[in-house]
Parts: C-alpha cells; sequence; structure tokens
C-alpha cells in the first residue's frame, strides 16, 4: 500500500512539474494552456508525452535559418510599393485592387507580399482535371521543374509523377522534389534512386532522425506548389495521391480547388520553393539566377500576392488576410474548408458579419478525417448558425478546398485551413487575390457546391443527439490544441 501510496504522489508530482513547464516557460496562448492542463489532469503522465509530440513550442533560432535568404532580389520592388501606397502613388490597375489596398499594405510590410496586376489564372476543382494539366506542363518543361507537396505516395498517381520526373531529368531538365516528412510518411530516400541517378534532387522537410517514425507532429510543412520553368505555378490544396483522383473508398470523390497561374506571380512562388529548399536541404542550395526568375510577358489583368505564414512568422499572415477580407466584406462571405477551428478573432469577424446582414454561407465536409477535428467543427458552426451564418453539408464525397470570396472582388485559395494549425503551427502559403471576374467565378462554383449539399439548419442541428452533443463539447476544450 505503501507502494501504491508513493508511486500516485509521484505522478501527481511530475504532473505538477509538466504543468509548471507548460505554463511559465512555454508561455502559450491562455485557451491552449487550460486545454493541455485538462489533458494533464485526465491523463497523467501519458498526457505530457502527447504534449511532447504536439505542444513544445518552436524554437526558432535552432531550427530555422532562412531569414538572411528571404526577400533576395525583391527588396526594392518592395519598399517602391510600400512607400507608392503609403504615399497614394501607386497605379492600381482595377477598382477591385485599389479596395484592397489595405489588405494589399499590410501583407506587403508584414510578409514582403510583392503584389503583382498581369497574371492570368485558371481554377481547378477536379483532381484529375489538375494533374492531366500539370503532367502536359511537365512534359513541355525546357528548364527545370520544382514541385512540393506535404503528401506525396507511392501509388499509381504517385509513379506516374515520378516516372515522368526521371524522363525529364534524363533529358537534361533539372528537376527537384521537396515533401513534408511526416505527411509523406513511409517515404524512402531509396524510392527516388532512379531519379537521383538521372540528375534530379529530393529532400524532406523536417525529417526525423528515426526511419519511418517522426515524433515532430507540430511544424510540417503543408505548402502545395509547383513551378515550370519559372514561367507557369500552380497552388492550392491537392497533394499528391490516388485520393486525390476520387479512388478512396473511405472519401469518395474528392472536390478541392487549385490555380494553375501564369504572370509575374510565378516569380514569388518561385521564391517560396527555393526558400523552403535551401532550409531543407543541407547539400544543394539553389542560388538565385535569371534561369529561375526569366522575364514573363505580361499574362492578364488579375491582381495577386502570394502570402506565406508559418511558426517562424511574427504574425499571423493568412489568418489577418482573412479577417481584412471578412471585415471589408459588405455583401457575402464564401467560406468553403475541411476543418473550421477558428480562433476568437475569426469567430468573433464571422459573427459580426452576419449580424450585420452580410451573408455567410461556410461549406464543411459531411464524413470526417479528423474525428476531433470534425466535431469540434460542428461545434463552431452551430454557434455561427446562431448570428444568421448559413451552414452547408458537402455531400458529394470530400471537401478539402481552401477558398474564401468576398463581395465579387476579393478571394484567397491556397493551402491554410480555418484552424489553429494552419495559423500558427504549420507552414501554409495562399494566393490572396484581387479581380472581380475571378471572385465571381470562384463564388458561383461554392454555388454549384451548393446544390451537392445539405443545408444544416437550426431545426436540424437541435435535433442531434445527446453522444454528438458530448462529442462536440468534448472536441471544443480541446480545440485550441487540435
Amino acid at each position: 500500500m505503501d507502494w501504491i501510496s508513493f508511486l500516485v504522489g509521484f505522478v501527481f508530482f511530475l504532473n505538477f512539474i509538466f504543468a509548471g513547464i507548460l505554463i511559465f516557460l512555454e508561455r502559450k496562448d491562455a485557451s491552449a494552456t487550460w486545454a493541455w492542463l485538462m489533458v494533464l489532469f485526465f491523463i497523467p503522465i501519458a498526457g505530457f508525452a502527447l504534449y511532447l509530440l504536439l505542444g513544445r513550442s518552436l524554437r526558432k533560432k535552432h531550427l530555422f535559418n532562412w531569414e538572411g535568404r528571404k526577400r533576395v532580389g525583391i527588396e526594392q520592388l518592395i519598399r517602391y510599393q510600400i512607400d507608392a501606397i503609403h504615399d497614394k502613388k501607386f497605379e492600381f490597375q482595377s477598382r477591385e485592387t485599389e479596395k484592397n489596398q489595405d489588405i494589399i499594405y499590410m501583407q506587403l510590410i508584414n510578409n514582403a507580399a510583392v503584389l503583382t496586376q498581369d497574371n492570368d489564372l485558371r481554377i481547378i476543382t477536379d483532381g484529375r482535371d489538375k494533374f492531366k494539366q500539370l503532367f502536359e506542363d511537365i512534359e513541355d518543361a525546357k528548364d527545370h521543374i520544382h514541385i512540393q507537396t506535404y503528401i506525396l505516395r507511392k501509388d499509381n498517381l504517385g509513379k506516374e509523377l515520378y516516372n515522368l520526373l526521371v524522363k525529364k531529368a534524363k533529358q537534361g531538365v533539372k528537376v527537384r522534389v521537396l515533401y513534408d516528412d511526416m505527411g509523406s510518411r513511409g517515404m524512402t530516400k531509396r524510392y527516388f534512386k532512379e531519379l537521383r541517378a538521372a540528375g534530379g534532387e529530393v529532400e524532406a522537410f523536417f525529417p526525423s532522425k528515426v526511419p519511418l517514425i517522426n515524433p515532430r507532429l507540430n511544424y510540417r510543412n503543408h505548402r502545395k506548389i509547383s513551378i515550370i520553368d519559372g514561367r507557369i505555378g500552380y497552388i492550392g490544396g491537392f497533394n499528391i495521391g490516388d485520393e486525390y483522383l476520387g479512388l478512396d473508398e473511405k472519401f469518395g470523390y474528392w472536390r478541392d480547388t487549385h490555380l494553375r497561374v501564369e504572370g509575374s506571380s510565378v516569380h514569388p512562388l518561385q521564391t517560396r520553393f527555393i526558400l523552403d529548399w535551401n532550409q531543407a536541404s543541407h547539400r544543394y542550395d539553389i542560388e538565385y539566377a535569371d534561369r529561375y526568375f526569366p522575364p514573363i510577358p505580361r499574362k492578364g489583368d488579375i491582381s495577386m500576392q502570394i502570402v506565406s505564414s508559418g511558426p517562424d512568422s511574427d504574425w499571423e499572415q493568412i489568418k489577418n488576410g482573412y479577417l481584412k477580407l471578412i471585415n471589408n466584406a459588405e455583401k457575402y462571405v464564401y467560406i468553403q474548408t475541411p476543418y473550421f477551428i477558428p480562433d476568437v478573432s475569426l469567430l468573433d469577424a464571422l459573427r459580426i458579419a452576419a449580424l450585420s446582414g452580410v451573408d455567410v454561407r461556410i461549406m464543411i465536409p459531411n464524413k470526417p478525417d479528423h474525428m476531433f477535428v470534425y466535431w469540434a467543427t460542428y461545434s463552431y458552426v452551430g454557434e455561427l448558425m446562431k448570428a444568421g451564418a448559413r451552414i452547408y453539408v458537402y455531400d458529394n464525397g470530400f471537401i478539402h478546398a481552401k477558398t474564401l470570396v468576398t463581395d465579387d472582388e476579393s478571394a484567397s485559395v491556397g493551402t491554410a485551413n480555418i484552424d489553429l494549425r494552419s495559423f500558427s503551427l504549420n507552414f501554409e502559403v495562399n494566393a490572396f487575390i484581387y479581380h472581380q471576374e475571378t471572385a465571381t467565378s470562384l463564388a458561383l462554383i461554392f454555388e454549384e457546391d451548393m446544390e451537392k449539399s445539405t443545408e444544416l439548419t437550426p431545426e436540424l442541428y437541435q435535433k442531434r443527439s445527446h453522444l454528438i452533443r458530448f462529442k462536440e463539447s468534448i472536441s471544443r476544450l480541446l480545440s485550441p490544441i487540435l
């Protein structure tokens, strides 16, 4: 009995020490701190093991060294745009762009997100269309192919892409592939042997020192971009795997949103890839050479900024961009996201917009790929319905798109979900677009998806079972650490 009492006392003593570390050393957001304290209280010792996997703050100075390389070659352009907007001398080429100059200025100051006004883009919502177009662009590549993804599978789609990259490398095209070690778990260096032999280069972001096991669940590179010859760029939600073609029985049809971009915004995408590549690579750094930033003839009239965010940032730039778009909206806000776990600022912004008569509509999946996230999502959308927001549950498979559209004028498409993980724990990248035709097209796509969705009315929401209410409550409490 004495040993049992000693062991129980020792466990509580350790938990007390762990709680002290959490409160006084980590200095987390208060809501996240309380959530972790709840985990420590209900799951002693094991809770701290979870915290070591999921909760530790990032030590920037030890893990990241790319600050000195940022904005190479574009400092003068950034400074010019900042000064010109500040002095009211900047030449905006459309009404929508000028109307959003506060967002543009914020992202310039805090994210070095250069505004380009000569872009053309294609919105892609189907995986087969996306990869068909990407493979055609890769086939036509003459100088280099840069691909960055969170998930890279060894399945049929992954092998088809791999074989095509090997073919292009053998033709003398410089091929580089950057994947996240956690998202692409199971991927090994041996898999890329033929590509490397052909002259290609492959790197894993934030790899584990233990084969096939990566305990670093946070701070993953969630970006999905491709650049072909410095002239064509891709950005959006599609990873690389058969499920993104709708071939996974669990999820069915995969509904996502990706952009194919031509114009000067390809250069910021290229810069983003080079920064991430040079951070991951310890052998093959990319120099900022003209071949990666070729002159691009004017392709269109779409204004865009490429905005990045991550745990290395001082500010949550993508979230702040979302907030500005929502706060500036006068007519409507349409959001599509697989995970909807907003922080207080975003929840308040959407609530205020809805209460002010703005048509707020949010579309979420009808099936979970992360159970706690799914039920936390239902908790938050239920709260917004009280303010007048309309919620749609997508029924035609799984919706993975990360889009926000406002007023037929502005939009954001990229990799960031509406959750804490995307805003502060993972590395993300979004295109912020200021263009009437593009915003209108994205709004029409949203409305077409509504026809394949069920509206979650307050009456339907109130009929949910006690078990579902319990799941929502627990998930809501844990939401700051999901």
